[in-house]
């Protein structure tokens, strides 16, 4: 998805793409990070708190009705008001007959240059997590999460068939002819990576469009906006990639998860099987020396 300034108008095109994919026979829908907004993080702004909403609540009603309308698991990314002052930045995960299956909130939050995600999200406090969907077990983590082998690999040792990662991430456009190439490499490598030594299928779900943050007319008064590069894939257990987006244009992927692969693959390459985990208590210290 591209993203405008009007909320409403984004959930609205994201509701129509959930029918679009349903009837182009998606049965699991993952939306991009925080989609009913620009993305807003590109500043430090105490009234965007206003954006953020309960779960459940008014937006995850429609999304409901939306999953069992069209029959649909569904990936949601919202903004979430949990109390006062305590926000976070979670997914919301709905089966296809409408129930909430449950949340999780994103554990990894950046603090860089026009991703000032600490300002606005309390880190999750509910670990990692998979989802009995009726048409199988997924995993969800987000975005800036995705960089990390563990909560990869924690999320997939609970038995998911596939990790989603809504995602929203781009190019600073004074660092994009020096370093766009390798940064994008880099984002699609490492989750590939993920596939592989999980022995599992990942999806990264990332908006597209040049955005400056703007919110109802609200912009950024600093920086240059973002390029987001899209580019959304789904790779299989080899790091394989099964369906990819292009860097500007909207669009719905459809790819098929195959529960026989994932188990050749892990008969023939038994990761999990080898792990030695005696020897990893040193991964829970900040740094050894």
């Amino acid at each position: 998805m591209s993203c405008s300034s009007e909320p409403e108008e984004n959930l609205r095109k994201a509701l129509e793409c959930i029918g679009e994919a349903a009837a182009r026979g998606a049965k699991v829908v993952c939306l991009p990070e925080l989609f009913q907004t620009q993305y807003f993080c590109q500043r430090e702004d105490a009234e965007l708190f206003d954006l953020a909403e309960a779960i459940p609540g008014a937006t995850t009603d429609r999304l409901a009705e939306a999953a069992k309308h069209h029959g649909v698991a569904l990936v949601s990314s919202l903004f979430e008001r949990r109390a006062a002052g305590l926000y976070h930045n979670t997914a919301v995960i709905h089966d296809a007959d409408g129930e909430q299956l449950g949340i999780y909130r994103k554990m990894h939050i950046p603090d860089d240059p026009l991703f000032y995600e600490k300002f606005y999200f309390t880190p999750g406090d509910l670990g990692y997590k998979t989802f009995d969907t009726c048409f199988g077990r997924i995993g969800t983590l987000v975005c800036w999460d995705q960089w990390y082998p563990e909560a990869a690999r924690l999320t997939a040792l609970q038995g998911p068939s596939i990790l989603f990662y809504p995602t929203a991430i781009g190019w600073h456009p004074l660092e994009k002819a020096e370093f766009g190439v390798a940064q994008h490499d880099a984002w699609r490598t490492v989750q590939r990576g993920h596939a592989v030594a999980n022995g599992i299928f990942v999806a990264a779900v990332n908006r597209v469009g040049f955005e400056t943050g703007n919110i109802r007319g609200n912009e950024a008064k600093e920086g240059k906006g973002l390029e987001f590069w899209g580019g959304s894939f789904l790779a299989d257990p080899f790091g394989r990639i099964i369906v990819e987006g292009s860097h500007d244009k909207e669009e719905i992927l459809i790819g098929e998860v195959d529960p026989k692969l994932l188990e050749d693959t892990r008969r023939n390459w038994p990761f999990f099987r080898d792990r030695r985990i005696d020897s990893y208590g040193a991964i829970t210290r900040r740094f050894l020396d």
